[in-house]
């Protein structure tokens, strides 16, 4: 009992020695993250993420990145499951879970990744909420990547070259994309793209121009055929597992939601820019790499095209009972305006 006391005082002694706050240590959220280190998003997006949920809770709650914890498609189920606490993820993984996200991913907007992101976000609120395609798990941000552009080993100058070609394809629309094109579709993961290039499983892939230095392209799609304002773009999400977010004070509660929405859509459409814009530099300043621009005749060879996605996709998104067609104009308006 005496040695009981004792240890008792000792404790409650180093509490009240502990430096002010250390009693009350911040919240650490584990965030899942299935590309590299060295990829934009992870090297640039999360941490200011990160930034901006300490700054808004007064360091109450702060978040580390950890690696490997799922694979690409399973990061939805991970959340859900409470594996980790935040990720994000591409919806053209999980073809058939993803359908009104599709609308964002169509050719023929105007605007880079910062803008196209708040129009996201903010057409979700007005239009695609309603498809209730997050449900389960709490929604933290809408974005997308830069124009997808052609990258492969083979110098393609023309659009008609593509047919024949066998190219991964991340899903959503430039699944789509690829099939009109008369392209062979070949389904892996980001983190494989390079080694499915260097073993020659695939002639090259569609992705934004980040991938030239996040997933080391230059060395195994040294050339670009890029289509002005890009072939697609793709569509993510950060998510944030509902319970974790529940149980946090409402003090947090309410600061995190000064971040989430169209917030952190902003920042992670910001990064990507920013990302896209290495990539064109590591592009240029990499031996025997080129980009090929499209002519003006495939231009409207692939305007073409790009109709018959819209109209394909428009089916889809109007049969989740959406108003596709008001959704993707106010899309269009608002990344058109977007900064002016």
């Amino acid at each position: 009992m005496q040695f009981k006391r004792l240890f008792l005082g000792l404790v409650a002694a180093a509490a009240i020695a502990l430096p002010a706050g250390a009693a009350n240590a911040a919240t650490k959220l584990v965030i899942s993250s299935w590309a590299p280190p060295t990829h934009g998003m992870n090297a640039k997006m999360w941490p200011r993420i990160i930034e901006m949920i300490e700054k808004a809770t007064d360091g109450r709650v702060t978040a580390e990145i950890k690696y490997k914890l799922a694979p690409p498609p399973a990061q939805f189920d991970l959340i859900q499951d409470g594996a980790a606490d935040l990720t994000w993820i591409f919806h053209g993984y999980n073809p058939g879970r993803f359908v009104a996200t599709k609308l964002i991913e169509l050719p023929g907007y105007t605007g880079n990744a910062e803008a196209a992101s708040v129009a996201y976000w903010r057409a979700y609120e007005k239009f695609l909420a309603k498809a209730d395609e997050h449900k389960g798990v709490k929604l933290v941000a809408l974005h997308t990547h830069g124009p997808g552009q052609l990258q492969s080993d083979k110098k393609v100058t023309q659009l008609s070259e593509i047919k024949g070609m066998k190219l991964r394809l991340g899903g959503g629309v430039s699944g789509d994309v690829g099939k009109l094109l008369g392209a062979t579709g070949i389904r892996v993961p980001a983190p494989k793209v390079y080694e499915t290039l260097a073993s020659k499983a695939a002639d090259g892939v569609m992705m934004p121009m980040e991938g030239r230095k996040g997933f080391k392209l230059t060395e195994v799609a040294k050339n670009v055929y890029m289509m002005p304002g890009g072939f697609y773009r793709g569509s993510f999400a950060l998510i944030m597992n509902q319970e974790k977010f529940d149980s946090l004070s409402e003090a947090d509660q309410k600061a995190l939601m000064t971040v989430f929405g169209e917030p952190a859509s902003k920042a992670a459409g910001k990064v990507w820019d920013e990302i896209d814009a290495i990539g064109v530099e590591v592009t240029k300043k990499a031996e025997g790499n080129s980009i090929n621009t499209a002519s003006d005749a495939d231009k409207a060879a692939y305007g073409e095209i790009a109709d018959k996605i819209r109209a394909a996709v428009m089916e889809e998104v109007s049969a989740k009972g959406i108003d596709a067609k008001a959704a993707a104009d106010f899309i269009a308006k608002e990344m058109s305006g977007y900064g002016s």
